[in-house]
């Protein structure tokens, strides 16, 4: 009986969280609410802003700037216009250059975006910059991070379902379940759902920059320059993000059409 439970509350919660991801069309599961969501990544930016250390570089922190707001405007622009008016409630965007050598940016729910100044030695243009900043914009325009954390509910729940249906086991078969499921719940589903939200990102961005008036096509060379910067090793079945050739490879498909129905 509790089996059968746990799996009507789950049937339950796909009926009760199934939405759509602009753009894509893909249909996602999301359990917690926006409110939740943008007030915990808010916490989070806030403390990690704390004790970070905004970047002296005026011209480049400028550029930063510049790019994002161009991005943001357009997706304002798209969301509005594709009946979506009252996503844009969930964004205030901030863009922020740090000091930092790594080659990386990352954005929060809301709109928060930090790009850290060694990614910055990779960027030769505000085309370039703007491959960045619109996947990062896509990332939260597509609720990847609420998504992320459903998967990890759902996960829970699947691990209860598994705990009731060893009950009658040992310790130690229980024990061995459960981690055989932990790796089956991160190579199965957590990851592969994080290289299809980096993918989603890549398409979404570059629709995104094509919208705002950048020039997509420069994407695959900026794709070429941060493969060959050694930051992408890990084989593509073990990490969040597609491989490198996986990632040109999608891009250079996808221009064609993207251009033809965004270019202006």
């Amino acid at each position: 009986m509790k089996k059968l439970g746990v799996l009507s509350l789950i049937v339950l919660l796909f009926l009760a969280g199934c939405s759509s991801v602009p753009l894509t069309g893909r249909k996602q599961l999301l359990l917690v609410s926006d409110q939740d969501v943008l007030s915990t990544s808010l916490t989070q930016y806030k403390q990690y802003m704390q004790g970070a250390t905004r970047s002296s570089n005026y011209t480049k922190s400028a550029m930063v700037t510049r790019v994002g707001q161009k991005l943001a405007a357009a997706t304002e622009q798209y969301l509005r216009q594709n009946g979506l008016a009252s996503e844009v409630n969930n964004f205030s965007w901030e863009f922020n250059l740090v000091k930092e050598n790594q080659i990386n940016a990352f954005c929060m729910p809301g709109g928060k975006i930090v790009v850290y100044e060694g990614l910055m030695k990779l960027v030769s243009s505000d085309d370039e910059l703007a491959v960045v900043l619109g996947h990062e914009i896509a990332h939260a325009v597509a609720k990847h991070s609420n998504e992320r954390m459903s998967q990890e509910v759902l996960a829970q729940y699947g691990a209860r379902i598994l705990g009731n249906s060893l009950a009658d086991k040992s310790a130690a078969v229980q024990a061995l379940a459960g981690k055989v499921y932990g790796i089956g719940a991160q190579y199965g589903m957590v990851l592969p759902f994080s290289r299809k939200h980096e993918s989603e990102a890549d398409y979404m961005g570059l629709v995104l920059m094509t919208i705002a008036g950048y020039n997509p096509d420069v994407a695959v060379n900026f794709w070429k320059k941060m493969a060959s910067s050694g930051q992408s090793n890990v084989p593509e079945f073990m990490s969040t993000h597609p491989s490198d050739a996986r990632r040109i490879s999608d891009i250079q498909k996808e221009l064609p059409a993207i251009k033809q129905k965004y270019r202006r």
